[in-house]
């Protein structure tokens, strides 16, 4: 990797592990303590009051790291807008539930409305102001690309809130969300580097912030990301997809989101039609495997490890 590449996760942890420290007391003191749903696996009632928003330590590192290498790399920009619009959106949900003590957060309808803003602003950034395509490269047809026409700007939409909502799906347990978007930040880091991308600084920010992140959030955390983190990691992961015209790859290296995000949907839709059965003893799929009696940190390793190895996967889909 360039020099560039490692000063950006050297920087990115640093920021991360130097206030680590500094905001998780801060947010004791605003009282962001999380709250644990009833309905909840059992063993997840002690970690009832841990503080939550923590997510605004890896925008934090991400941000001040980028900024020191966007005049040279632009392409950056719209993978930070996407990370910090979607961050922003889980940051006032996360503020209206902890500190102004309304469990619901922003409406469905609400959250639904920022996160499309966030992705038409940044559908139409692509399209006006770089020379990047929507067309998709295709896995195993090296120089090939999936182009939709008109409904490239549809599918975006639906890549990007997909990915977002998984990664939030995803964040349910002790260093799940983080270690697992580790690994799709090294992915892109590499394949950044290695296709002169353009947007290695942030990538590796990413891997760097999340790393520093890992340090007060691996179990038993000390704080979790909230929904700040999670949607912010989804619009990180979404617009590396979409800047490395790799949104097809998405669904391999993001194979935990995609499981997590389905199981809910299925879960649901079984309920209603079957008139009260389940497919899954709980939804997110990371909860089934709770209730089964796997241990947090088995089932973080469990999908970190099957994480790297699409990753690697998808490495061998690029010949």
């Amino acid at each position: 990797m360039s020099k560039i590449s490692i000063t950006a996760v050297l920087v990115s942890f640093g920021i991360s592990a130097l206030f680590g420290p500094i905001l998780i007391p801060f947010l004791r003191w605003l009282k962001c303590g999380q709250t644990v749903r009833e309905e909840g696996p059992e063993a997840h009632l002690k970690k009832s009051g841990t503080p939550t928003m923590g997510g605004v330590l890896i925008l934090l590192s991400v941000v001040m790291t980028s900024l020191l290498f966007i005049e040279d790399y632009p392409r950056i920009a719209p993978v930070l807008f996407l990370t910090v619009g979607f961050g922003l959106v889980g940051l006032l949900d996360d503020y209206i539930k902890v500190v102004c003590h309304r469990s619901m957060g922003l409406t469905p309808w609400q959250k639904l409305a920022g996160q499309l803003a966030v992705t038409g602003i940044f559908a139409w950034y692509l399209m006006q102001y770089t020379d990047v395509s929507l067309a998709m490269k295709i896995p195993f047809l090296s120089g090939r690309y999936l182009d939709f026409g008109l409904w490239n700007v549809p599918i975006l939409f639906f890549v990007v809130l997909g990915t977002a909502n998984g990664a939030n799906f995803t964040d349910g347990l002790d260093g799940l969300a983080g270690s697992v978007t580790l690994m799709v930040a090294v992915f892109f880091s590499v394949i950044a580097v290695g296709t002169a991308g353009g947007i290695e600084p942030v990538t590796c920010a990413a891997a760097g912030a999340l790393l520093g992140f890992l340090l007060f959030n691996v179990y038993p955390a000390q704080v979790f990301m909230g929904d700040t983190g999670s949607l912010a990691l989804g619009g990180f992961v979404a617009g590396c997809g979409y800047l490395l015209q790799m949104p097809l790859y998405i669904a391999v290296v993001g194979v935990i989101y995609l499981a997590e995000v389905s199981s809910v949907i299925l879960q649901v839709a079984y309920f209603k039609a079957s008139g009260g059965k389940r497919i899954f003893k709980m939804a997110p799929l990371h909860h089934h495997f709770e209730l089964c009696g796997w241990s947090e940190p088995r089932i973080t390793m469990l999908f970190t490890v099957i994480t790297a190895l699409m990753c690697l996967a998808a490495l061998l889909m690029m010949s």
